[in-house]
């Protein structure tokens, strides 16, 4: 049923714009539809979108505990601007507790295993509590971010949390991101200026050198797809 309804969306709007589409899952799903930013470029963009339209839409996000500053930063500024409310969600105290108490609390850099274990407790535990009970996730995804995302759709069912997902700047390039940040004074991590593309945990994330994959500055101690278990892709 859910896959119908993916077809059906990519069909009813297919000629929308970005705007119109947005609006058209507010009305249509009302209160069952979420935003989740992390903060990064692509997020405020669509933050924006949604503010600057006044959109009935929940904007969410997930603190890990192990954020940067620099994040934090935005976050105020971005609270300072537009007229919302970005809902916080928190990984579980005592989960976090007996993960540092037995292993540490750089476990992460360890072993894959350990870094996915360290990611769910403190990401997607935290997100699947967030995506309860609504019907439409919408992500800040592109298809360039990286290869795994490549084939990508604008809507999509997503069977792991039973959630359609929305991708508003699938096809979008970076620099029509950065446009889009610069022509609408949209509220900018600083890090990206300091190359830092994909922004997540401050212990897990570094700049990366010109020429390299954007994702590369993500668990760059590792062979992985460099994914945390929000996206599956």
């Amino acid at each position: 049923m859910s896959i119908a309804i993916t077809n059906t969306l990519l069909d009813n709007t297919a000629n929308f714009s970005i705007e119109e589409t947005l609006a058209f899952l507010a009305n249509e799903f009302k209160d069952k539809v979420v935003f989740s930013t992390s903060f990064g470029q692509e997020d405020q963009v669509i933050t924006a979108l949604i503010a600057e339209n006044n959109l009935p839409i929940t904007i969410f996000t997930l603190d890990t505990g192990r954020l940067f500053q620099e994040t934090y930063d935005v976050f105020h500024k971005t609270l300072k601007k537009y007229p919302i409310d970005i809902k916080t969600y928190f990984p579980d105290t005592t989960a976090v507790e007996v993960l540092l108490n037995k292993k540490g609390p750089n476990s992460f850099y360890e072993s894959v295993e350990n870094r996915k274990e360290c990611c769910f407790i403190r990401k997607v535990a935290p997100l699947t509590k967030a995506l309860k009970g609504n019907s439409i996730w919408i992500t800040g995804l592109r298809a360039e971010q990286s290869e795994n995302r490549n084939d990508l759709a604008f809507f999509e069912y997503d069977a792991h949390f039973d959630i359609i997902k929305f991708n508003p700047l699938l096809k979008w390039t970076l620099e029509e991101v950065q446009k889009y940040i610069d022509d609408h004074n949209v509220p900018q991590n600083a890090l990206h200026k300091q190359g830092f593309v994909s922004i997540g945990c401050a212990p897990c994330t570094r700049a990366i050198a010109p020429g390299e994959d954007i994702r590369a500055g993500r668990w760059w101690w590792e062979s992985s797809h460099k994914e945390c278990g929000l996206h599956q892709k």
